[in-house]
């Protein structure tokens, strides 16, 4: 257990699985430390919520979780304090909730490490934690894709706004309220953790039947329009795009990267050390940090890592 001088909430990032559809980066990188314009993926979620005044995170790891201990440390270098858990055989999202039960002593704000997002604002999520006997807040945002929503879950309101059913990945979905893969909840919700079965679909300890077992407990829940994008990191081009969508028209350049006096470097991400040693045209490309790009030949919509050259288009 902590002592009062870590805050009112925890934090959790889950950051334990394989990433299989990710491949090749899977071999050497677990998704939470892939690099999004010039930061890995997990630190966005830590500084999140460091500026929610967290203090203390917790995150579960698993495949290649050494790479996320090198990462982020101790955390002391964002202002954070950072425990790991190994969740041992990565069996969902409820499993690994439940290999925290006893080191979580207050509520918490639950991240999952795979999901990069943008929000108007998580303090409104806090805010109504505890207000007219809330025990759990579901960052939603209204989508207007239905396969995004088929991919995720939907999220039932009743008439008083409080939150009746989730439905995980739904085929016809009831409406286009989604979830975003950031839930924030009381340590209560651990009696639910408890009793979730093992689906059938996936062989997996699903969050959304854990919700669905607290609701019928009769515990309430709100839905928290918080959340303006959220960009699953699933499949190479996810990490490219998510990239280039904060670019804008702009290029990201690291520290300690060579250019080439002729090369023409068009809305790319060049990580720190990164070397263009020809004139070849890059367009909408990411380099990872120390990567050498020596060919002349113009690419765009790559990836290239030390060891391989990604076609993203």
């Amino acid at each position: 257990m902590t002592g009062d001088d870590s805050g009112p909430l925890l934090g959790v990032i889950l950051a334990a699985g394989k990433g299989t559809r990710i491949h090749p980066f899977s071999e050497k990188f677990p998704k939470p430390v892939l690099p999004i314009v010039g930061k890995p993926l997990v630190q966005y979620q830590v500084e999140h919520l460091r500026d929610l005044g967290v203090r203390r995170v917790l995150i579960v790891i698993g495949h290649l979780g050494f790479e996320i201990v090198r990462t982020l440390g101790d955390g002391s270098s964002l202002g954070v304090q950072i425990e790991y858990i190994d969740q041992g055989p990565t069996l969902g999202i409820a499993h690994a909730l439940y290999k925290l039960e006893a080191h979580i002593d207050r509520p918490f704000l639950l991240f999952l490490g795979d999901i990069f997002f943008r929000h108007r604002g998580l303090h409104e999520m806090t805010a109504l934690l505890g207000r007219d006997d809330v025990h759990g807040v579901l960052a939603v945002k209204e989508e207007p894709s239905v396969q995004a929503i088929r991919r995720n879950f939907v999220v039932l309101e009743d008439d008083h706004g409080f939150v009746r059913r989730v439905i995980e990945k739904p085929k016809y979905p009831q409406t286009r309220l989604k979830g975003c893969g950031l839930y924030l909840f009381h340590p209560v919700f651990f009696d639910a953790v408890r009793r979730t079965p093992r689906t059938a679909l996936r062989d997996e300890y699903e969050i959304t039947d854990a919700i669905q077992i607290f609701l019928d407990d009769g515990y309430r829940v709100r839905a928290a329009r918080v959340i303006e994008d959220d960009l699953n990191l699933s499949y190479p081009r996810d990490l490219l795009d998510i990239n280039l969508a904060l670019l804008g028209q702009d290029n990201f350049v690291g520290e300690a990267v060579h250019i080439h006096p002729q090369a023409q470097v068009e809305r790319s991400v060049l990580m720190d050390g990164a070397r263009i040693t020809s004139s070849a045209r890059v367009r909408e490309c990411l380099l990872f940090a120390g990567v050498t790009l020596s060919s002349e030949t113009a690419i765009e919509r790559h990836i290239l890592t030390p060891d391989q050259l990604i076609d993203c288009r």
